[in-house]
C-alpha cells in the first residue's frame, strides 16, 4: 500500500500526490544513467498504470500523471523492477553529466550517494520540511547555479585541490555563503546543517529559518569544518539544449520537453531514434530537459533531425522555451485557466513579440512552475487570466482574448528593449 501524501511534502512513488487527473507521482533520479530500457520501461509503466503523460520538472525530476489509488503501487512495483535510481528521502541534486563531464572539478555523484546514506542513517528527514533538498554541484558546462536548495555545496578549486563552497538557503546568488570544506568533510556539514534546522525550527525551510533565528546557530554547528573565504561568483546560465562533450570522446545531446511535458508513446518513439544512432542511456537536466548520452559526433545530426521532427526542443533558441506554464485546468485540480494548453496559443500571438524573460502562464496563483518572480505572468483566477506585469496586475481577459491582448502589451515593451540595446 502506498503511504499517504503528507501536504506541503512533493509527492513520491510511495506518496502520490492527488491531483486533477489522477494521482501523481514523482521520481527524483539519483543523479546516474538510466538505460535506455529501463527509460523505456518507465514508459510502458506510466501507459499502463496512468495516463500516458510523463512531465520533465523545472529541477529535473520525472512525473507520471493519471495514476489512481489501485494503480500508483504497482506503478511503484514496476518502477522497483526497472532499477532506476532514484533520490529518496531529503532530494540530493548533482549536476546532470556528473561523472562523465570533462570539465567538472569533482564528481559529485558518490558524494551524493554518501549524503543519501548518512540522511537514512541518522533519521533526520522526519524533522525537516518535506521540500527540503541540497545540492552538489560539481561543476562543468551543466551547472547548478539557478537551482535553489537548502544547503548547496559548489566545487571549487583550492590550493589545486578540489574543495566545496558551502551556501544556505537559495540558487548561488541568493544564498547565503559559509566558506569552504574539505571533501571528506561534507558529509558532516550538511548533516549538522539539517540537523541544527530539524532542532531549531522544525518543518521550516532554510531560507526562512535564516531570516527568524539568524545565522549563529548553523555558523557553530561547522565552525570546525569550514573555513571562511568569498562567495564564488554565480556563472552564466547552464544551457542543457544541444551537443556536449563527454570523456572518451563521446557526446550527450539535451533535447528539452515543449512546456515541460510529452505522451508515453512519442518518448518511446525518441529512444528508439537513440538507440539507432547510438546512444546508450539518458539522464535529465534541470530546464525540463533530456540528455541522451553515448554518441558519436558522426550520429548526432541524424538524432537531432529524429527528434525535431517528434517534436521536442533541440534548438535553445525555440520561442517554446520562452512560456513556462504548468499543467493547469482541469489536469491540475487548483488550475483555474487551461493554463498548458493555452502556451502554443501564447507563443504563436507573441512570436517576436516575446520578451527576453520568460512568460509565465500559471493555472492559479500558487505559480509552481516558475516561481519565482518574472516581468510577464499570467495567473488563473475564476476561469479568466490575470495578467500581472512587473508585479502589477495590468488587466484580466478572457482565456480567447488572452494572446491578442498579450502581442498588444508586449509589442511596446520589447520595442523599448530594442531602442535601448542600440543605444
Amino acid at each position: 500500500m502506498n503511504a499517504l501524501y503528507r501536504r506541503g511534502a512533493c509527492p513520491g512513488l510511495s506518496a502520490p500526490m492527488p491531483t486533477g487527473d489522477g494521482l501523481l507521482a514523482r521520481l527524483i533520479p539519483a543523479g546516474t544513467t538510466i538505460a535506455l530500457e529501463a527509460f523505456a520501461g518507465l514508459c510502458w509503466a506510466a501507459r499502463a498504470h496512468g495516463n500516458g503523460i510523463i512531465e520533465i520538472t523545472s529541477r529535473g525530476s520525472i512525473q507520471i500523471r493519471g495514476l489512481s489509488a489501485a494503480s500508483a503501487p504497482m506503478l511503484a512495483v514496476d518502477v522497483a523492477a526497472l532499477r532506476i535510481d532514484g533520490s529518496e528521502g531529503i532530494p540530493v541534486l548533482v549536476n546532470p553529466l556528473a561523472g562523465l563531464d570533462s570539465d567538472e572539478r569533482f564528481d559529485a555523484g558518490a558524494l551524493a550517494a554518501a549524503l543519501r546514506t548518512g540522511f537514512a542513517a541518522a533519521s533526520i528527514a522526519s524533522g525537516l520540511s518535506g521540500k527540503v533538498s541540497v545540492v552538489v554541484d560539481g561543476g562543468g558546462a551543466l551547472h547548478l547555479d539557478d537551482v535553489a536548495a537548502d544547503v548547496r555545496l559548489r566545487a571549487v578549486d583550492d590550493a589545486n585541490d578540489a574543495s566545496f563552497h558551502v551556501s544556505l538557503g537559495g540558487d548561488t546568488s541568493t544564498s547565503v555563503s559559509l566558506g569552504v570544506i574539505a571533501p571528506e568533510g561534507a558529509v558532516a556539514c550538511v548533516l549538522r546543517l539539517l540537523g541544527v534546522l530539524a532542532a531549531r525550527t522544525p518543518s521550516v525551510r532554510m531560507r526562512d529559518a535564516i531570516q527568524g533565528e539568524g545565522l549563529n546557530a548553523f555558523r557553530a554547528a561547522v565552525a570546525d569544518l569550514v573555513t571562511g573565504r568569498p562567495a564564488p561568483v554565480a556563472r552564466p546560465t547552464a544551457e542543457p539544449i544541444g551537443l556536449h562533450p563527454l570523456r572518451m570522446g563521446e557526446a550527450a545531446i539535451g533535447l528539452g520537453l515543449p512546456f515541460g511535458h510529452s505522451e508515453s508513446e512519442t518518448l518511446l518513439r525518441l529512444i528508439e531514434a537513440g538507440r539507432r544512432a547510438g546512444a546508450n542511456g539518458l539522464r535529465t537536466a534541470p530546464g525540463r530537459a533530456l540528455l541522451l548520452l553515448g554518441f558519436q559526433a558522426a550520429a548526432a545530426h541524424a538524432f537531432v533531425a529524429d527528434a525535431e521532427a517528434l517534436g521536442f526542443i533541440v534548438d535553445a533558441a525555440d520561442l517554446r522555451r520562452k512560456v513556462v506554464a504548468c499543467a493547469g485546468a482541469p489536469i491540475c485540480a487548483s488550475g483555474q485557466i487551461p493554463a498548458r494548453a493555452m502556451a502554443p496559443a501564447v507563443v504563436r500571438a507573441t512570436g517576436a513579440a516575446s520578451p527576453k524573460d520568460v512568460i509565465h502562464v500559471s493555472g492559479c496563483y500558487k505559480g509552481c512552475a516558475h516561481p519565482a518572480p518574472v516581468p510577464v505572468a499570467i495567473f488563473g483566477r475564476d476561469g479568466k487570466c490575470e495578467v500581472v506585469l512587473d508585479g502589477v496586475l495590468s488587466r484580466s481577459v478572457t482565456v480567447e482574448d488572452l494572446p491578442s491582448q498579450l502581442k498588444m502589451l508586449l509589442t511596446p515593451r520589447v520595442e523599448s528593449d530594442a531602442e535601448r540595446d542600440h543605444d
